[in-house]
């Protein structure tokens, strides 16, 4: 194991927000299947803004792949539940807050953008991890056992990414800097049935 592998969250989300999820479950699945939308896109959109980085793009294509077939599952889920999706994406204030801390340098901001997946990510693991231990419905507890041990491994690819261009040293130091601010930025959004 390396010291990469070891990176965790130190703010833990709230029981107060399981509730939250437990009880608007239909609205959480709907934000949850946009969540797989999006991450699949944020994928694909480091392969179109850095396609020199060759290293990775096999790793971020295999992301995006996985991502929108958690999308399918989560919408099958919600075919049985007789839920549509949302007409429109809507922003996500916590992930557009944590994009204000990337450095505008053009390096860094890659770097940055990383370690911010990387940080989202761990989050995904630890919520979708919350979900499956509270839900109380054993298909679903089992539906997001699954969804959380991918997102563990998620994590940690988007971490060893950046110390493919970066020093680990480096990355270590930034994503502490980037996983204060996160917890910080989740304390002070409003909690709703939502992932983020």
């Amino acid at each position: 194991m390396t010291a990469i592998d070891e990176l965790a969250l130190k703010t833990s989300s709230s029981q107060e927000w399981v509730q939250m999820v437990i009880d608007d479950f239909d609205e959480f699945l709907k934000d949850h299947a946009d969540c797989e939308r999006k991450a699949s896109s944020m994928a694909m959109s480091f392969v179109a803004k850095y396609p020199n980085r060759v290293e990775i793009i096999p790793e971020l294509i295999h992301t995006g792949i996985e991502e929108l077939e958690h999308f399918r599952l989560v919408y099958r889920i919600m075919e049985k539940r007789n839920l549509t999706l949302n007409h429109s994406i809507g922003e996500d204030a916590y992930v557009k807050q944590l994009l204000k801390h990337c450095h505008s340098d053009r390096e860094k901001r890659f770097r940055d953008r990383l370690i911010i997946a990387s940080i989202v990510e761990n989050r995904g693991f630890e919520r979708f991890k919350l979900i499956s231990e509270n839900i109380g419905d054993e298909e679903l507890g089992k539906f997001y056992h699954m969804i959380y041990t991918s997102e563990a491994k998620h994590g940690n690819v988007f971490a060893q990414m950046a110390t493919l261009y970066f020093p680990e040293k480096e990355v270590i130091e930034r994503w502490n800097e980037l996983e204060r601010i996160e917890g910080d930025i989740l304390k002070s959004l409003p909690l709703r049935p939502a992932l983020h």
